[in-house]
């Protein structure tokens, strides 16, 4: 069993990045920018509607306030501002949710805060208590091992974890940088095939060959990548032709 997740409401104003509406039939979990390294009101309450329509969860994905630099660039962001400002990213996504019929089902970090959390305690910490703010107890979704998520299970907060099938891994389990050769894998076929064995076997191949450990709940789809949407229709068909049910974790 595995959900599938996917970055939406990556635009601004009249740019848009992803295909939200074609991948809101494919995907169970949408992570909605919140306007801090991409989005805008317009476009997240677009998002929160369709996803309600389609019974796919509403993430809130929070990030370095970096418009210019889609939230991929490293920030040092005072720990008392950050917590303010994942907690106001989530409740302004919480108003889009609620009128669309639905609400906010967990958090997740994007871009440079995500990679920063897995091993930065005082960052890490600042995001879950923006969470706590944020009031609920919402799930966390994080890589597996993160700081991130051993601070929210102490929290009292659901820690779920995540794979990613497009993106390479270091021995250590832990995202190869962007900027390294080979960091993004683009090969359509080998996507759905670490897909599968992420889902069965909790296994991927990492960039240096040797075989990996990744247990996940969840599988993300990066909606900003060339022929996303079909490729994510792929990963759907051929998971499920394999005997793993998709369903949200939440």
């Amino acid at each position: 069993m595995i959900d599938l997740n996917a970055d939406l409401g990556e635009g601004f104003g009249r740019w848009n990045l992803t295909d939200d509406e074609q991948l809101l039939s494919v995907v169970t979990s949408a992570n909605v920018a919140c306007g801090f390294h991409a989005g805008d009101p317009v476009t997240m309450r677009r998002v929160c509607e369709l996803a309600a329509e389609r019974g796919v969860r509403v993430g809130a994905q929070v990030s370095y306030r970096d418009l210019a630099g889609f939230g991929r660039r490293a920030m040092d962001v005072p720990s008392a501002e950050l917590a303010a400002e994942v907690a106001y990213q989530i409740g302004a996504l919480e108003v889009f949710a609620r009128a669309a019929g639905t609400r906010v089902s967990y958090v997740k970090p994007h871009g440079a805060l995500y990679n920063r959390v897995v091993h930065d305690p005082e960052q890490a910490a600042a995001v879950i208590e923006g969470v706590l703010l944020a009031g609920g107890s919402l799930p966390v979704l994080g890589l597996p091992g993160s700081v991130v998520l051993d601070l929210a299970a102490k929290a009292g907060l659901p820690a779920v974890t995540e794979a990613f099938a497009d993106r390479a891994y270091t021995d250590e389990g832990t995202l190869v940088p962007r900027g390294r050769d080979g960091a993004v894998v683009t090969d359509p076929e080998a996507v759905v095939e670490r897909s599968l064995s992420l889902a069965r076997s909790g296994t991927v191949e990492a960039l240096s060959g040797a075989r990996i450990e990744v247990r996940a709940r969840s599988l993300c789809l990066h909606g900003d990548t060339p022929g996303a949407v079909e490729l994510a229709r792929r990963v759907r068909e051929r998971l499920v032709e394999s005997g793993v049910r998709v369903e949200a974790f939440v």
